[in-house]
């Protein structure tokens, strides 16, 4: 789909590099989609409070080992703000990638007004930890404080100093409690002896959840505890306010839509949801399986009731050359079907981009150093895969990107990701798009190529990604959903299909391990075993998959 310029404006951002007290925010493969509050720097009203997306920092403390890949972690402050927005806490990030954070500064816009203020300085602070007690290698000891709000406000942020002496108590603010709601510790950032950092976000996410992500960490002494000492914020006006359009939707797209790559020994590739369907795909009812039902275009005949009671499942065509052909997919149909949601209070939209699969294959595994092919395991009718992006409605740029793999995923950030078209990790390209790659039979979708192993030790399911000669270009898509936009987007039939995409096969699992086994020593019999029952239900394969509307993930968050 293209933009019309004329309509719309389409900026990319070229190597932007923020320097802040000698400190610059890495630069990001990002463009920026603005227009109509979309993308455009402009603030966000949570209810008598307004935010504003900070991304310049001054550092303040690093420790160069522990941590994710043993780099470390660096702590920052946010600067820059505009007149009248104050800093809320802290931020901190691993050393295992470029700075490339956001943090959201408030405005209280009850001054002057007879209403309760929603910013307020703490009236005291409590020491929660210092690292006085880790390696040598730190810049200072660093000390991490807890604001002491008062009555009827709330703490969002901690607050750190490189001295013992507590911080000024026009540092930092604390928010009014009713804009506030509970928090959970995230992505583990760095520990050493039982000191630990964490990403906060809200506990409770998805498109209804009004909880706001401020960028702020939290250090814990001991156990990872929930919830942690600080809050969240809460936003009590509408979520959509600065929700993309139909335009801005395909103008983001158009500039952030991957490149997914196949593997190169794939044989099962995508297609797309009608060329299954006009390809003889049939749609079976429980107490009348000798009678199935060619689907028909867009799946205007499959059942719409929100139920999954087993009684209507699909599956390939009954002829076996039609159904060997359907199974190998067609990539000039494939396309990717679009879910728009907000998510982190509407400061953030999620673009959930499915890919569909005529069949998936037969899955592999690894035993120390041998590779075994699994028989008949993994294989099912009707695979659906997607990949997330996640884009700040206050820049419009690209922050993360949710990979999804099997019954669970990853999210990685921007500054992470593998880019092409004009060149490898070429900053100054206006074409550069984040790789995919999706695995060998099973097509979990992964950032990198090579070999990813579901287990430890060397044991465990192989997912292996490599460039293969047959590549998806993912802006090939179809909005299919954004319940903000209303009657603006319609649902295709198929959507609304809440039955299985494959049939319930049973593979008689013990009889495929013993096939494979009697190639294994002894000792790794166990082992195998163990790995083969081990496996998410999504790549065992003998239950049909769900559609998209059936993950969690549709109506949640990721993970």
């Amino acid at each position: 789909m293209g933009v019309n310029v004329g309509i719309f404006w389409v900026c990319i951002v070229l190597f932007m590099a923020i320097e802040a007290m000698g400190v610059p925010r890495a630069a990001a493969p990002m463009g920026q989609i603005s227009g109509n509050g979309f993308g455009d720097r402009s603030i966000i009203d949570l209810g008598d409070l307004h935010l504003e997306l900070v991304t310049s920092f001054s550092k303040v403390w690093g420790v160069y080992d522990g941590g994710p890949d043993d780099q470390g972690a660096s702590v920052y402050e946010p600067t820059g703000m505009s007149y009248g927005f104050s800093v809320l806490g802290s931020y901190s990030q691993p050393n295992n990638k470029p700075l490339f954070g956001y943090f959201l500064a408030a405005k209280d816009i009850t001054l002057g007004t007879t209403k309760t203020p929603t910013l307020k300085p703490p009236v005291d602070y409590t020491l929660v930890a210092d690292t006085s007690s880790i390696s040598d290698n730190q810049d200072s000891t660093l000390y991490i404080w807890l604001p002491t709000p008062p009555d009827g406000y709330k703490a969002v942020g901690q607050v750190v100093t490189k001295t013992p002496d507590k911080p000024s108590t026009e540092k930092v603010m604390c928010v009014l409690a009713n804009l506030t709601e509970q928090c959970e510790t995230a992505s583990w950032i760095w520990g050493s002896n039982d000191l630990n950092f964490y990403d906060i976000r809200p506990s409770n996410r998805g498109p209804q959840a009004p909880g706001v992500r401020i960028g702020s960490f939290v250090a814990q002494r001991g156990e990872n505890t929930n919830p942690p000492s600080i809050s969240c914020l809460k936003n009590l006006k509408s979520l959509t306010q600065i929700m993309p359009n139909e335009k801005q939707i395909e103008a983001v797209l158009q500039v952030y839509s991957p490149i997914l790559y196949l593997h190169p020994d794939e044989q099962y590739l995508p297609s797309s949801v009608n060329w299954f369907f006009s390809n003889g795909a049939l749609l079976y009812k429980k107490d009348d399986v000798s009678n199935p039902v060619p689907i028909a275009q867009n799946g205007t005949n499959l059942p719409q009731d929100p139920n999954n009671d087993g009684a209507y499942w699909i599956d390939l065509p009954v002829d076996d050359a039609n159904k060997d052909r359907v199974k190998q997919g067609n990539l000039e149909s494939a396309e990717t079907y679009v879910h728009v949601k907000p998510v982190f209070g509407g400061t953030f939209t999620d673009f959930a981009m499915w890919v569909f699969y005529p069949y998936n294959g037969p899955a592999r595994a690894k035993v120390k150093f041998i590779n075994i092919k699994l028989g008949k395991i993994g294989q099912h009718v009707g695979d659906w895969e997607h990949v997330t992006l996640r884009v700040c409605n206050l820049d419009g740029q690209l922050y993360q990107i949710y990979f999804s793999q099997h019954n669970k995923g990853q999210w990685l950030d921007s500054s992470q990701l593998e880019f092409q078209n004009g060149g490898s990790n070429d900053f100054n390209s206006p074409t550069r798009r984040p790789v995919v790659y999706a695995s060998l039979h099973g097509h979990a979708h992964y950032p990198h190529a090579g070999l990813n192993l579901l287990g430890k030790s060397g044991v465990g399911a192989r997912d292996d990604t490599d460039k293969g000669n047959n590549v998806m270009d993912m802006g090939k898509f179809v909005l299919v959903s954004a319940d903000y936009l209303g009657s603006q987007v319609i649902e295709p039939a198929w959507l609304n299909f809440f039955r299985e995409w494959g049939p319930h096969i049973d593979y008689k699992l013990d009889d495929e391990l013993k096939a494979v086994e009697k190639f294994l020593p002894g000792k790794l019999k166990d082992v195998f075993e163990n790995i083969v029952r081990g496996l998410p239900k999504e790549m065992l394969g003998e239950e049909g998959p769900n559609g998209p509307k059936e993950k969690g993930s549709w109506n949640g968050d990721e993970v």
